[in-house]
């Protein structure tokens, strides 16, 4: 019964933070730890497209994201932006380019690949292509490199058309 509520909160927490509908087949990983402050549930959905939402008490932008997901044993496919806003990561971008060059525009995309990293993502919606040597890592302080294994599941998305 609990397992079945917090499906629900989850669902309804994406659908009001990212405008994306969500239904949740299974919850791989619950509340996992990532950090000293933040954690992650990874999850499938009905569709069969597996997901991680990463929160944190502290600040996190999109560069920690993408460290985060490579320890997590994760490979991301898309980062879904918040409020379904299709340009954030770009209009961010742009906005911190501006202030290092103030004089400048970017010419190409290529110019805000890093800056693009700085855009803040708490939480953070993935969706993942594929679970690497099928073995979701989580932190942990006591570890040999802070992560061990948390759960183990074969996912590779294969894409069609």
């Amino acid at each position: 019964m609990k397992q079945l509520y917090d499906e629900l909160n989850l669902e309804k927490h994406i659908q009001a933070t990212f405008g994306l509908r969500v239904e949740v087949k299974s919850t791989i990983a619950d509340k996992i730890p990532i950090s000293a402050s933040g954690n992650a549930t990874v999850f499938l959905s009905n569709k069969g497209l597996l997901f991680a939402l990463i929160t944190s008490r502290g600040e996190q932008n999109l560069g920690d994201i993408k460290k985060i997901l490579t320890r997590m044993n994760l490979k991301p496919e898309q980062f879904m932006p918040p409020r379904a806003d299709a340009d954030y990561f770009d209009r961010l971008a742009t906005v911190k380019f501006r202030e290092v060059y103030p004089g400048r525009k970017p010419t190409h995309k290529n110019d805000l690949t890093f800056y693009r990293t700085l855009a803040p993502y708490n939480p953070a919606l993935i969706q993942i292509s594929d679970v690497v040597n099928g073995v979701v890592k989580q932190y942990d302080s006591d570890a040999v490199g802070n992560w061990r294994p948390s759960v183990k599941f074969q996912y590779r998305r294969i894409r069609t058309s």
